[in-house]
């Protein structure tokens, strides 16, 4: 039972938990794969959460999964779900605790706090509609646009002339940078790779490239040395996501930014990351880190720490998160979570428009239900 004070009516009744597979069109092949440490992506795990109040209020949250975890976090979220039965939705930060806490013994990172951002973000999803606003305009909005690049066309898999092919088609429909995936055996064709690129695009044009944690210390320096020259808004993930030393040291040595971040799974991994001031640009994401509660203290941080931002992944989340951010961010687009919903986000001039309806804005398409394989219901 709630030990809260809310009035009857808006406590939590009802709780649906599904576990959504969403295919994707072709593999996906970073360095990773490359280096054999992992297979090609097929399809995403998506944990979705649906909350009700006993008065009519919902809310919809998700996290998700690549290539692993999709059944644990699913698990986990069936274990800690009847925790909320009976609450106060507006209690969040409370009830990310308790959450939290009814898991503890797995751990405060990771799997657990990632199916404990499920419920968050559809608790805020909730809060934000109740008030009438969107969540960037609920937690309070910088901007009602977003600086953005794309991915999903720069991939390993993809050969050099359709990669050109992908950028220039990317620029054209008004997308803003382009980020290429580095970090292959024969460091040679990373260079040619993104030569060409930076050829097509020109000097003024954002370009980025991600080494996916594939180099070790000699190779970063000698690679973001050579990638001095191109101009790079930022290389990402150099070295290994706990490197904390080796990304300081590459931050300070080069002029181009370092970028890191997504493979941490807490706020208070960043903290430790912040300290070591092992970024220019830090990458959360907030599925990975447990929801919005978490990135909001991450984000804070960082704030006082004068780096800057650019969220990792899940745009339909992060354009709200990055509107409310100080200082000009990057939001990642990538288009594969748009068949799970309804609507689409629009992209002009370079810039991510902030959807103006209440909460995310997100209501989930027919597709979705054919690719749920696994659902469970609670009700207070």
């Amino acid at each position: 039972m709630s030990t809260g004070s809310s009035r009857r009516g808006d406590e939590i009744s009802w709780i649906r938990v599904s576990s959504c597979y969403l295919p994707l069109a072709n593999p996906i092949s970073d360095a990773k794969v490359l280096t054999g440490r992992q297979k090609p992506m097929t399809e995403i795990a998506i944990l979705f959460a649906e909350i009700k109040t006993a008065d009519g209020r919902d809310g919809l949250g998700f996290s998700y999964s690549k290539r692993a975890g999709g059944p644990g976090q699913f698990a986990h979220a069936k274990e800690i779900a009847p925790a909320l039965l009976g609450e106060d939705p507006n209690d969040i930060a409370k009830l990310w605790d308790k959450l939290c806490w009814a898991g503890a013994s797995v751990g405060r990172s990771g799997l657990s706090t990632q199916a404990i951002g499920a419920f968050d973000v559809a608790l805020y999803d909730m809060k934000a509609k109740r008030a009438g606003l969107s969540l960037a305009k609920l937690l309070g909005s910088y901007r009602d646009s977003v600086r953005c690049y794309n991915t999903s066309g720069g991939f390993l898999h993809a050969p050099l002339d359709q990669l050109t092919v992908n950028a220039k088609a990317s620029i054209a429909r008004g997308i803003g940078g382009i980020k290429l995936k580095v970090g292959q055996p024969d460091k040679a064709l990373d260079i040619r790779r993104v030569e060409a690129v930076r050829k097509q695009l020109g000097d003024d044009v954002a370009l980025m490239v991600d080494a996916n944690q594939q180099w070790d210390r000699p190779t970063a320096q000698r690679m973001c040395r050579i990638f001095e020259q191109f101009n790079l808004t930022w290389i990402e993930e150099p070295l290994d996501a706990y490197d904390h030393e080796g990304h300081a040291a590459l931050a300070v040595q080069f002029d181009t930014p370092i970028a890191t971040g997504e493979m941490l799974t807490s706020a208070a991994e960043h903290g430790d990351l912040i300290r070591h001031r092992a970024a220019d640009y830090l990458m959360p994401d907030a599925p990975r880190v447990g929801g919005i509660t978490p990135f909001l203290k991450i984000a804070a941080q960082a704030e006082s720490a004068g780096l800057m931002l650019a969220p990792h992944f899940a745009m339909e989340l992060h354009v709200h998160l990055a509107a409310a951010y100080p200082r000009e961010p990057w939001v990642e687009h990538f288009e594969w979570l748009e068949p799970l919903f309804n609507e689409r986000i629009e992209i002009k001039d370079g810039r991510m428009l902030v959807p103006t309806r209440p909460g995310l804005g997100l209501s989930l398409s027919e597709k979705t239900a054919a690719w749920t394989r696994e659902t469970a219901e609670f009700r207070a």
